[in-house]
């Protein structure tokens, strides 16, 4: 039998996460859902079971995301790119450059998002009993509705601890007594009371649908029918938007996956990592795009002067690379006054625009900004497609010293304490559609 790997920890910022390394074989990162414990995974006999499979044809990495498990509680909700980084430290700390990405319910979204956007350390995408968007809308109709959300909060806090949910995570278990307070154990050291109210309104909160065109590695859906956690149509909407993905229905009623029969799960995990075609290159990756540039900048070059304006202009253009090189910004291109720039990531995109703003007006200059976040194209190591013609158009109607973004820019960044001012709906020029802004509020 396989020995209970060690529990270490990766370091980003000052939150620590806790990770395991086993097996041997292609590196493979198991991302769990809303809560997990790295330890009493290899408790259960059935979590033992299938983490062992899993680790008989891969180099096996687990990890409890921040507020789960073993690694650091936090007071406020994880944003996706931090549960990004999550994974990220985890890898890096194992050693692992590139890996498959087994994204588990909750954990699907972010890993979606992070083969999109980091194509180069995803060789492939496995997705098990997950969503792409948590909460209902007009375009979304087979989410939850979000009037259940607070009663919803409410049911999971109080029952907390008991065993309670796992009539509804694993229901072929109903009646056995002692899975239930096994799985009551979980509960209690998986998170507290208040921590899965945290994590379950991230679930209502998520929203990864603009990742799936962007998706250019082999991918694997997987979804039980019966499912009555996250049902089969969220996972038939995943497969239809993910160029060339394999999609497979499994007979069964429960989410846990080492519930009910995993091997017919694993079996299809097993032949998909094991005789994955290698993938292309991509040339299309998920990015924030910012454009950014002075206003009034000709009236004011005229009135400076040629040698003081290129002063002054040498001192913005010092700033903004440097609050770029803070918020993990890349350049794109300069012209004149303007800048164009990428991050892996909306909300430090924002952020470093705000600063922008509040700096460049220290030395007398006002700028606007523009980000959208969308499928990209790489073209010689520039970015092109019309996610950057879309954010050239934002930033065109931002006004003085204003940030503006598009409403998916605005999605993405749920849960990350930016707060937004309606700016109405739009028609951007040469982009289809209309388009609803939104301003950062100060």
């Amino acid at each position: 039998m396989i020995a209970t790997p060690q529990t270490r920890y990766a370091k980003i910022g000052e939150v620590h996460i806790a990770y395991q390394v086993v097996g041997d074989g292609p590196d493979l990162v198991l991302v769990p859902g809303w809560i997990s414990h790295v330890e009493y995974a290899w408790e259960d006999p059935a979590s033992r079971a299938f983490l062992t499979r899993l680790a008989s044809f891969s180099r096996l990495i687990l990890l409890d995301r921040r507020g789960t498990g073993l690694s650091d509680r936090v007071a406020e909700l994880p944003t996706l790119e931090q549960r990004m980084d999550d994974v990220s430290a985890a890898m890096d700390a194992a050693g692992s450059e590139r890996a498959v990405l087994f994204g588990v319910s909750e954990g699907g979204p972010m890993c979606m998002t992070f083969a999109a956007t980091y194509p180069e350390r995803t060789s492939a995408l496995i997705l098990y009993g997950t969503f792409a968007r948590g909460m209902r809308g007009p375009d979304y109709p087979i989410g939850m509705p979000p009037q259940l959300l607070e009663r919803n909060l409410e049911m999971v806090e109080e029952s907390w601890g008991t065993g309670a949910s796992a009539d509804y995570f694993a229901p072929s278990r109903k009646g056995d007594e002692s899975f239930r307070q096994s799985w009551a154990r979980f509960e209690r050291l998986a998170v507290s009371p208040a921590g899965i109210k945290t994590l379950v309104r991230i679930f209502y909160e998520t929203d990864a649908r603009q990742a799936l065109p962007a998706i250019r590695v082999p991918t694997l859906v997987l979804h039980r029918i019966g499912d009555q956690v996250t049902r089969v149509a969220g996972a038939r909407y995943i497969a239809e938007r993910i160029a060339g993905a394999k999609y497979v229905e499994l007979a069964g009623v429960d989410h846990c996956p080492w519930v009910g029969d995993p091997d017919a799960l694993l079996d299809e995990v097993q032949e998909f990592v094991t005789g994955a075609r290698p993938r292309a290159e991509p040339d299309r990756i998920l990015a924030t795009v910012m454009f950014t540039d002075i206003v009034g900048a000709t009236q004011k070059a005229a009135a400076l002067g040629d040698a003081r304006w290129r002063e002054l202009l040498d001192r913005h253009h010092a700033l903004v690379r440097e609050q770029l090189a803070r918020f993990r910004g890349r350049e794109i291109d300069t012209a004149g006054d303007g800048f164009l720039a990428s991050f892996d990531g909306p909300a430090r995109g924002v952020r470093c625009a705000a600063a922008l703003v509040r700096e460049l007006g220290r030395l007398g200059l006002q700028i606007r900004a523009g980000l959208h976040s969308g499928e990209c194209e790489l073209i010689g190591g520039k970015l092109g497609g019309i996610a950057v013609h879309t954010g050239a158009r934002v930033a065109s109607l931002a006004g003085a010293g204003e940030v503006l973004v598009s409403s998916t820019v605005k999605d993405l960044v749920a849960g990350s304490g930016l707060k937004f001012q309606e700016r109405g709906t739009h028609v951007l020029k040469g982009v289809p559609g209309e388009w609803r802004l939104y301003a950062i509020a100060d």
